[in-house]
């Protein structure tokens, strides 16, 4: 399996217990508060006994461990590579363990499980699979081998994510935040089904925020096939898990009357309820959006809306939704201004008669030999600075008197502009990209990535049109980027593939990688090209963001090449900002 550069995130879903679509009233036994890191004792028990364990909502059956789980350490090295670290998990015949490599010094996770294990098979092939989906939104798989009687997974870790288990457990997410959430989830999880893989165990242990505000998914496909989980309609059950993470999200509580996850469960016997029964000051946009991926068989109390079956549902109905902008950032009131005694108007001001106005105490006088050494040398700076001065006033003066052919040389920019220095570039480092569909389908989300890895061999490519140079069935195409912060960018340097007609290409402040519209984003620039040389894009003045929109909206003609066949298209690489 070919290894990935991108950043370490993640450990596995560990928490064991039961497929997220579970119903109450099917379960055998309540989820572990901790989730990820603890197994389930009932479910460590059945195992143990040999007895075949049930995943309840789909009917599916867990054969009997018929091997034992490989006997390894910490500083145990797979491969003369990867060392063991910390065993997170230890459950039904395989273990997951904080692991480094070696070769490139970082930290990753590994999955380990006895080659004979009757469910290796299919780990192995659920990992090559979720690696060759390469989408950036995942954990990423590195590497699957079968070696020594092993079988082993490593995929990223990120040290700075944090799970949403952990983020509920401090309380529920702003309204903001739990669109972000399910957005970024939902358009994952589409992306996923299109290429035929399912999560299956999408549960708030499964769901990472970086450090950045970017949501990411662990265990795509490899968490279920690890516990043997199948289902029959499998985008039913992920869209499903989706409406509970944010029901979570918003109420703090689990859409079930099982306590799970460190929440509390629904009352017994009232079923599912819409969050703002349960929480007052739901949005209400969201918890109907929950409650039509969650009540599946009917339509939600307040709006007779269709239920959301597939993820596809859930991008759609997200789409529609008015975008829910961040809160306002917390004003801090500056201090009381503190007015001088004449201001206060008490200066000259005549005493009531038997009042005693206060007299202010006069500086001591500077009459020791401290004070008179500080007075000399204060006196002494005074002269030093003046003199200074004058030579470099007399200085400037005779340079300007210099006779013809001996005044000295300054470098300017070349087009007039004096001899004012120039204020330095910066360049600025791009952290994640992401692609933005305003309308249809998606271009290449996969390829995003590579229009910033430095290599001008790499790049993302619009399909092909059949109407141009001016784009007709879609708004435009572009990619969203995110610079870590928020940053003046003042210039972008977009590397194009095709000449031809022409290629417009526009720069948008926007609000995140995933906008609602590009309407009411603040325009930075724009340039029309018709080489195949990099579009430069100059702002009239900095503009400070944290997200920029390359949005594309007239494509060149250009012959087939690849697999990309004749048409209106581009192809974008080594983009570039600077502040």
């Amino acid at each position: 399996m070919a290894e990935r550069s991108t950043a370490a995130i993640d450990v596995a879903d560990n928490s064991g217990d039961d497929p997220l679509t579970a119903k109450a009233d099917k379960a055998d036994k309540a989820e572990q508060a901790t989730g990820d890191t603890v197994a389930d004792p009932g479910e460590r028990a059945a195992t143990t006994r040999g007895e075949t364990a049930d995943t309840a909502e789909t009917g599916t059956h867990v054969s009997p461990r018929t091997s034992s789980p490989p006997e390894l350490h910490s500083g145990h090295k797979l491969a003369r590579r990867y060392r063991l670290e910390e065993c997170v998990t230890r459950l039904d015949g395989f273990s997951s363990w904080r692991a480094v490599d070696e070769k490139l010094r970082r930290a990753v996770g590994v999955h380990l499980l006895p080659a004979d294990h009757p469910r290796a098979r299919s780990v192995l092939a659920a990992a090559r699979s979720s690696a060759l989906l390469g989408d950036p939104r995942f954990v990423q798989v590195l590497d699957a081998v079968e070696e020594n009687d092993l079988v082993y997974v490593v995929h990223e870790w990120l040290p700075d994510a944090t799970e949403l288990t952990a983020l509920l457990a401090l309380g529920s997410l702003e309204a903001h935040d739990a669109y972000q959430m399910v957005s970024q989830i939902s358009y994952a999880m589409a992306a996923a089904h299109r290429e035929g893989l399912a999560h299956l165990r999408l549960t708030p242990s499964a769901v990472l925020r970086t450090s950045t505000g970017q949501w990411r998914i662990r265990g795509l496909a490899v968490n279920a096939a690890l516990r043997g989980i199948s289902s029959d309609t499998p985008q039913r059950t992920d869209t499903e898990a989706i409406g509970a993470l944010l029901y979570a999200s918003l109420t703090q509580r689990w859409p079930y009357e099982s306590d799970a996850y460190g929440l509390s469960g629904l009352p017994k016997g009232v079923g599912l309820i819409a969050p703002d029964q349960v929480r007052a000051g739901v949005h209400r946009g969201l918890g109907e959006l929950a409650m039509r991926a969650l009540a599946n068989d009917g339509a939600t109390a307040s709006r007779q809306e269709p239920p959301c079956t597939t993820p596809e549902d859930l991008v759609k109905a997200i789409g529609e939704m008015p975008r829910i902008r961040p809160p306002e950032p917390a004003f801090t009131a500056p201090p009381e201004y503190q007015r001088t005694t004449y201001q206060q108007g008490s200066y000259g001001r005549v005493a009531a008669p038997g009042a005693t106005q206060p007299v202010p105490t006069p500086p001591a006088p500077l009459q020791s030999r401290t004070g008179k050494v500080l007075k000399w040398a204060v006196s002494a700076l005074l002269i030093a600075a003046l003199g200074l001065g004058s030579w470099q006033l007399a200085d400037a003066l005779m340079d300007r008197n210099k006779p013809d052919g001996t005044e000295e040389t300054h470098t300017t920019d070349g087009d007039g502009g004096g001899n004012e220095d120039k204020k330095p570039v910066k360049p600025i480092t791009i952290q994640d990209a992401k692609e933005y569909v305003a309308q249809g389908d998606a271009q290449a989300p996969e390829n995003v990535a590579q229009t910033y890895d430095e290599d001008s061999s790499t790049f993302w490519r619009t399909k092909s049109f059949l109407d141009g140079p001016e784009m007709v069935i879609k708004p435009g195409v572009g990619i969203v980027y995110d610079l870590g912060s928020a940053k003046d960018v003042s210039a972008a340097s977009i590397g194009l593939r095709y000449a031809g007609d022409h290629t417009t290409v526009s720069l948008y402040a926007a609000d995140s990688l995933t906008p609602a519209s590009v309407d009411g984003l603040k325009h930075i620039g724009s340039k029309t090209r018709t080489t195949t040389d990099a579009a430069s894009i100059k702002a009239d003045k900095p503009v400070n963001t944290r997200y920029v929109l390359v949005w594309l909206t007239a494509l060149p003609h250009a012959d087939k090449d690849g697999y990309s066949n004749a048409g209106y298209k581009q192809g974008v690489t080594d983009v570039k900002f600077t502040g």
